[in-house]
């Protein structure tokens, strides 16, 4: 089975086994312990029987009408006697009372199915944020988000079509094949059987083949989508460049593909829609000859032949609609195996089975000959062992790709250790939940990235459910409260995408904001103040200094002068401890640390 992280794959790779994804969505149609909607599809199918029951014998109408204006036999008894008039009123009606079933049977399984596609749409949003931030990093986020949006509505046309069209579709051909055989005779069904067969034959062999033209044109999509979202996303980086037209170029490239798939996708649609027409129309030229000839020579009336015409249009019609029915289920299974791919991808970080909460006593934080590798052929910590003690400040510096903020991600458990172990208060992270782990780490990244909503809203994603109050304490411990209500909006000022709106030491400051809402017993400060200037970083440092009192605090630094209170620092170099000691301990060795120190007061000066 084709996994969608693991590299290239076949434009023309066919989805998994479609009765596999029939499976799957069933029980969304028919969910245990939810009778009301057991119940509504019930109705529906009723609904849907009485409809198909009115529609096959509507024909009988408009014979029996014929045949009285024409002044001809009784062959439908009783009916003959209500005159044309009538007849031909009560076969308006039946037509009216068709259609009026079929309404009524879209209305009573409307909430069935957008029930499916909602609870559908929230078990894949939420696996995705189960899923590692190894899976995200390599992913398309683009291309992710059209996979996830053509298979939800996928799930919704199957449900609908599969239990109202292709069942419906049989009951009606064996009923109009039952009424052919009995009230003419056996040829009229062998000619009709003949037709169906090979209308059936060619639909689903050509339609076999358009899936796959589909299939290349829906990765097509998928590719400039993702081109599209990501050139967007990094507006700023095309301006800086000039690439404006390198980004179109590129765009017009994947919809170059994109079209010339489109092109042979509406060209094979074409062969379909004509060769079907071809198979129907034979068909209904050879029942109609028979229906004449039976006419000419006595056996038949009037009213008979335009009986026999009427069941052929009302097959063909049923027919057309499977050529595209059957198209649009083969299309929803390559959308909806694609996107059931996603949710079979599993999470690497997973809770053990009754893993406890965390219990944060002191919030003793302990690496113990850590080892660490994003790729086995690049090992990034090579035995790390550090220990932080209750409410002790510890700083972590070194050059880039040290390992700085590798330790980092390990403490917030986006990736597990390969070898030795991580705890806090003695406790291993592997063995606690994720969910108590991320609630007792406050996290300030060096990039802070805000949603594309409010400033409210981003400072009270610290906390659900904060009071205006305490967001507003938060944003002035943050230096930033005074900048907020300068805005024109206050605090109802959205920030864009990606928080694009505000300035770096803005949105850090936000960021910051967030993270002394959260109030947690350990903070992670990888490079805070990274994106403030000087004066601003000083009072940051002061507001971080008063909100790591009392808390174990783990700062990532590159800026030395940030981290020079630090109770201990310690010196990383190509993921191995160099050097470990107060500030003041590290300048006297003269060793690595004082290389860095000075090196940074030099560029300062």
């Amino acid at each position: 089975m084709r996994r969608l992280g693991s590299g290239s794959q076949t434009t023309t790779e066919m989805p998994k086994n479609g009765m596999e994804i029939i499976r799957r969505v069933v029980p969304y149609l028919w969910p245990e312990g939810q009778t009301w909607v057991k119940r509504r599809v019930v109705i529906a199918l009723v609904v849907l029987l009485l409809a198909k029951l009115v529609a096959v014998g509507t024909p009988f109408l408009y014979k029996a009408a014929v045949d009285a204006l024409a002044g001809e036999g009784d062959s439908v008894g009783w009916l003959v006697s209500l005159g044309a008039v009538s007849l031909t009123v009560v076969y308006g009606m039946s037509r009216m009372l068709s259609v009026g079933f079929q309404q009524l049977r879209d209305v009573v399984f409307a909430r069935v199915g957008q029930r499916a596609l909602r609870q559908l749409a929230f078990e894949t949003f939420e696996h995705m944020h189960r899923l590692s931030m190894r899976y995200h990093i390599s992913r398309k986020t683009g291309g992710l988000s059209r996979i996830i949006e053509r298979g939800v509505k996928g799930v919704e046309f199957l449900l609908r079509f599969l239990l109202f069209s292709i069942g419906p579709l049989i009951i009606e051909l064996f009923l109009v094949g039952i009424v052919l055989w009995a009230a003419f005779d056996f040829w009229y069904l062998a000619v009709v059987m003949a037709v169906i067969g090979a209308y059936v034959a060619f639909t689903f062999k050509v339609t076999e083949w358009r899936v796959k033209l589909r299939k290349v044109m829906n990765d097509q999509d998928t590719d400039a989508n993702q081109k599209a979202i990501d050139s967007l996303l990094n507006f700023e980086t095309v301006k800086y460049f000039g690439a404006e037209g390198r980004e179109a170029a590129r765009y017009d490239q994947a919809m170059a593909g994109y079209e010339a798939a489109s092109i042979k996708t509406a060209t094979s649609l074409a062969f379909l829609n004509f060769g079907q027409s071809v198979l129907i129309t034979l068909g209904l030229i050879i029942v109609m000859v028979m229906a004449a000839v039976g006419v000419q020579n006595g056996s038949l009336t009037v009213g008979d032949f335009v009986m026999v015409n009427a069941y052929m249009i009302q097959i063909s019609m049923p027919l057309n609609f499977l050529g595209g029915v059957y198209r649009e289920i083969r299309q929803a299974l390559v959308d909806m195996g694609e996107m059931f791919d996603l949710l079979e991808q599993p999470a690497e970080i997973k809770d053990k089975p009754g893993a406890p909460d965390l219990d944060v006593r002191g919030g003793a934080v302990e690496l113990r000959d850590v080892e660490f590798a994003y790729d086995p052929a690049r090992p990034i910590l090579k035995g790390i062992s550090v220990k932080i003690e209750p409410g002790q400040k510890v700083a972590i510096v070194g050059p880039s790709g040290s390992g700085k903020s590798t330790i980092g991600r390990l403490l917030f458990r986006f990736y597990d250790v390969t070898g030795g172990s991580l705890s806090i208060d003695g406790q291993d992270l592997r063995d606690v939940t994720q969910d108590s782990l991320h609630a007792n780490i406050g996290v300030v990244p060096q990039d802070t990235v805000l949603f594309n909503d409010t400033v409210r809203y981003n400072i009270a994603y610290g906390r659900d459910g904060a009071t205006q109050d305490e967001i507003e304490a938060a944003a002035r411990a943050a230096q930033i409260h005074d900048f907020i209500i300068g805005l024109p909006e206050g605090y109802e000022t959205r920030v864009g995408e990606r928080g694009l709106k505000l300035s770096g030491g803005e949105k850090q400051r936000v960021g910051i904001a967030r993270t002394l809402l959260k109030n947690p017993p350990i903070l992670l400060l990888d490079e805070a103040t990274s994106a403030l200037d000087t004066e601003t970083e000083r009072g940051i440092q002061e507001a971080l200094a008063r909100a790591g009192e009392g808390r174990t605090v783990l700062t990532i630094a590159h800026r030395l002068s940030t981290i020079a209170d630090a109770d201990r620092i310690v010196v990383l170099e190509a993921g191995e401890i160099v050097e470990e000691g107060t500030h003041a301990d590290l300048l006297l060795k003269g060793g690595r640390y004082s290389g860095l120190w000075a090196r940074q007061e030099a560029e300062a000066a």
